[in-house]
């Protein structure tokens, strides 16, 4: 374990403690003598996206304001795009000399497989997946479940009708933790609750990462079957959560970001909490490490003890309940019972 860095961000206005871990990989610290040249391919919508992609970015900006003359190139994914455009994107980042590179979602996971070996001096690092590996590639992952057991809790303490939902974007493995540790939490505070499940897109679908109106159509026939809480869990597509959400006077809940500072204003007063996950401290954290030349291969996880997930608090919804969430977070970080990932 390395040594507690404090980081402040600015997707999230908190100073947060957290720790990189030694995921068992080997060493890939490499001297460090010009200022870093970094490579971050965005997943799809990119810089603005109110979610994955600016969860990451505020990383980024976090380093620059931090880190003398460090450069950025960013480059976004399109939608629909073949997959050899990532494998393009990754490869001329690479070739251009930026190191490290960065790969934000686990759809860039073939892409690091084919490029990685073929430039062994540059460093990468993957968020949110835990499959690729090499010897120097770093899987930037996180407890999205703790969070996610949290929001199901809420979502059950809240609920006047015992009915739930969950709307999903793409079928990838970090929602199907969201779900699990969501169920979780529902259970765990009413073991009669119903829960409703819907995914707009399949695996790797982009087009469910970016369809609000089909995520809207979802949430909507929860509603009207009686959930009265709906946690939306993929980019875009949550914008027709919360619209839906917002028309039928029920409450929703985000992920990947405090979506009461960002989502459309008109929407804001339906958001009961959001599941935070700090992309922007495993970026910073990341860099830092790059260019003090103690980065390593392999996973490192960032928990709720790690301050990697969170809830949040804006808007004051959750006065009510914060105290037996405060409670529940403190049982899962002090080991008193286990959110399972699916």
């Amino acid at each position: 374990m390395r040594a507690f860095r404090a980081v402040t961000a600015g997707a999230v206005a908190a100073t947060v403690a957290v720790a990189a871990g030694c995921g068992g990989g080997a060493d890939t610290a490499q001297p460090h003598t010009r200022p870093l040249m970094v490579g971050l391919a965005f997943d799809v919508g990119g810089r603005g996206d109110r979610s994955f992609n600016d969860a990451a970015a505020a990383g980024i900006d976090e380093a620059l304001r931090n880190m003398r003359g460090m450069r950025v190139k960013e480059v976004p994914a399109e939608r629909g795009e073949p997959a050899g455009r990532k494998v393009e994107r990754v490869r001329a980042l690479a070739k251009a000399g930026y190191d490290p590179v960065i790969a934000v979602g686990e759809s860039y996971a073939p892409a690091l497989r084919l490029v990685a070996p073929r430039f062994p001096h540059t460093r990468f690092a993957i968020l949110d997946d835990p499959a690729v590996s090499g010897p120097n590639v770093t899987n930037l992952l996180f407890a999205e479940e703790q969070g996610s057991f949290l929001m199901g809790a809420a979502a059950a303490m809240t609920s006047r009708t015992g009915d739930v939902g969950f709307v999903g974007g793409e079928r990838s493995a970090p929602a199907r933790r969201l779900e699990a540790g969501y169920v979780q939490g529902v259970k765990h505070v009413n073991r009669r609750a119903r829960i409703r499940i819907a995914y707009v897109g399949g695996h790797h679908d982009l087009g469910g990462a970016e369809n609000p109106e089909r995520a809207h159509g979802a949430a909507r026939r929860m509603c009207r079957a009686g959930s009265d809480v709906i946690y939306q869990v993929d980019a875009a597509s949550g914008a027709g959560v919360f619209r839906a959400a917002k028309e039928a006077g029920v409450w929703a809940i985000g992920s990947g970001h405090d979506h009461a500072l960002s989502a459309d204003p008109a929407v804001r007063g339906a958001i009961l909490t959001s599941m935070v996950k700090r992309l922007d401290v495993a970026v910073y954290d990341y860099l830092a490490d790059v260019e003090d030349g103690t980065v390593t291969s392999g996973p490192v996880t960032y928990d709720l003890k790690l301050g990697g997930v969170d809830y949040s608090l804006t808007g004051g919804h959750i006065k009510g309940i914060q105290p037996r969430l405060e409670q529940l977070k403190q049982e899962i970080i002090h080991g008193r019972f286990k959110v399972s990932p699916g």
